[in-house]
């Protein structure tokens, strides 16, 4: 028989942390395509009814993981750019610190970061509301870009994307415009950055690396760096901060 649901004054946060918490340790057991929010009432000991009243679907729990995992990611984010940024970093530094910082979150969240990166979820499409807070991590890289394009810490780059623009308004808005010629293309070459930067996580997180290479976190420096170099961005490496 289903338990009632608890009153406030047991809980005066309300069920949605309890709710969440359980639907994150079973995303982490069953993956997403698992999640049931049957079986997460069961094991907060709330009534089906409870649930159901916040998450009617499974989808809508999964989106409700999906946006707390990116706000949580982007926060982290956000958090180490403003102390590079109080510590006086140059854009390098400042892309350092915040690639090492979402590392950091996809290895102590590996589930929520599937979530996020991993294969997508049969029969689930985000809606709406999961935009603005996908757009944080973006918007974190294209701050310190466009800080290194007003700050002359750009390198010009040796070859320009060929043809017209590649790029949606979306995309060009979130950068705040189309620089003029020679970084033309940066917003471009941030996509490549962000692909990149993505790519080399999943392979980490996912194990693929670790045989591979003796220092997982040094070559992760070491590949943001080079990656960095298609942007014109020169990123310091042996614990220079500036």
């Amino acid at each position: 028989m289903n338990a009632s649901p608890i009153s406030s004054n047991d809980d005066p946060a309300g069920p949605l942390p309890r709710i969440k918490d359980t639907a994150r340790r079973h995303l982490a057991e069953v993956g997403a395509a698992g999640l049931s929010p049957a079986a997460v009432a069961r094991d907060t000991g709330l009534g089906a009814a409870a649930v159901e009243a916040l998450f009617p679907h499974r989808d809508d729990l999964l989106t409700a993981l999906l946006v707390d995992a990116y706000d949580a990611s982007g926060a982290a984010m956000e958090r180490a750019d403003a102390d590079a940024v109080a510590r006086g970093a140059r854009a390098g530094a400042r892309l350092l610190a915040v690639t090492r910082a979402l590392r950091q979150w996809s290895f102590d969240h590996p589930a929520e970061f599937s979530l996020v990166y991993g294969s997508p979820v049969p029969g689930y499409h985000a809606p709406q509301d999961t935009v603005g807070p996908a757009s944080r991590t973006p918007a974190v890289l294209a701050g310190i870009l466009g800080a290194a394009l007003a700050g002359g810490e750009l390198t010009p780059p040796r070859r320009a994307v060929p043809g017209p623009p590649l790029l949606l308004p979306e995309a060009t808005a979130l950068f705040g415009g189309v620089p003029e010629a020679p970084f033309s293309d940066i917003v471009e070459r941030g996509i490549v950055l962000w692909s990149g930067l993505i790519g080399l996580l999943v392979f980490q997180v996912f194990s693929r690396t670790h045989d591979s290479v003796r220092d997982e976190a040094a070559f992760f420096d070491y590949a943001v760096a080079v990656t960095a170099e298609g942007i014109g961005l020169e990123v310091p490496l042996g614990g220079a901060s500036d």
